[in-house]
């Protein structure tokens, strides 16, 4: 299976890395020159607790020349989806999937304007990553789960093959015939920690550490569990804290949330993609959330001071 990753931040390495260790056919796409530089030159550094490995794995700064995919993995910025897929339809093709495993809510719509619905997969993992510098990452993937699904929730062949190829590098990953239901359990984690870590500039060990904080995140979690429940979804997930615990689970204490590295960076968040899509599916249902609507007012308020500099 030929696998593009458009997008080789944190995460994309952590789990392209992961494949392309274990065999895979894979290749990086990002536009982070310096960092596919150091890819190309000294290999992928993927750290793992106390230990660290060097992984060969092609990188490219776009797609031009590239044949067309069997898969193509999408984790560019929530707010990139649409023009990262359209620059990159070239390697898109007839029987290409394009799955997203995104943050947030809303990509599989960008993506199925783009491309077709046909070719779109939904998807959701718990891996974790923090890029450390160039071509340098922590890879979070022992235990951590994807899981994958077709818009129509069949369990299709194609669907199975994407599974058996994570599987083949000890990423555990299976197919869901409730993706809606698997999208939501994945935004409740999200919820939990994502935008409180921003915020506070906490990494996830001193998050947890702060009692204010946790409740503060399983309130914002029980409202988006209530947004869901109103409209139709069937969670797995059935306590507001039990998300909050299993945002951290397996995750070094240095660990970063991908908010709190885009706000290190200077760049804006996809809040509007997370504690935002819950607002907005709140409006859609009538379900208030004050909580998540406090959370985006204030990573906006950042976002708005790092412009004015």
């Amino acid at each position: 299976m030929k696998i593009y990753f458009l997008g080789a931040g944190a995460l994309g390495c952590a789990i392209g890395g992961t494949l392309a260790a274990a065999g895979s056919d894979v290749t990086l796409i990002d536009p982070f020159e310096a960092h596919v530089d150091a890819i190309r030159r000294d290999g992928l550094r993927m750290k793992d607790g106390d230990t660290e490995r060097v992984v060969k794995v092609r990188a490219t700064l776009d797609s031009s020349g590239l044949e067309p995919a069997d898969l193509v993995i999408v984790l560019v910025k929530s707010f990139h989806t649409r023009s990262a897929i359209e620059g990159a339809k070239g390697i898109v093709g007839p029987g290409t999937a394009v799955m997203s495993l995104q943050n947030g809510m809303g990509h599989e719509e960008i993506l199925s304007e783009v491309v077709g619905r046909e070719h779109v997969l939904a998807g959701k993992t718990y891996v974790g990553g923090v890029l450390l510098g160039p071509g340098r990452i922590i890879a979070g993937t022992r235990g951590k789960r994807t899981v994958i699904g077709e818009l129509d929730g069949a369990i299709s062949e194609r669907a199975k093959a994407i599974a058996a190829e994570f599987e083949r590098a000890a990423l555990p990953c299976e197919v869901s015939g409730n993706i809606m239901g698997v999208m939501w359990d994945k935004l409740l984690i999200n919820v939990s920690t994502g935008a409180l870590s921003a915020i506070t500039g906490q990494v996830y060990g001193s998050l947890y550490a702060v009692p204010e904080i946790e409740a503060t995140a399983i309130a914002a979690v029980a409202e988006a569990m209530a947004v869901a429940r109103a409209g139709g979804v069937s969670l797995s997930i059935k306590e507001p804290r039990d998300a909050w615990l299993m945002a951290a689970e397996g995750l070094p204490y240095e660990f970063k949330t991908s908010m709190l590295q885009s706000l290190e960076k200077g760049s804006i968040t996809e809040i509007d993609f997370i504690n935002g899509s819950v607002v907005r599916n709140g409006q859609k249902h009538n379900v208030p959330t004050p909580v998540n609507q406090t959370l985006v007012a204030a990573i906006k308020g950042i976002e708005r001071r790092m412009e004015a500099k």
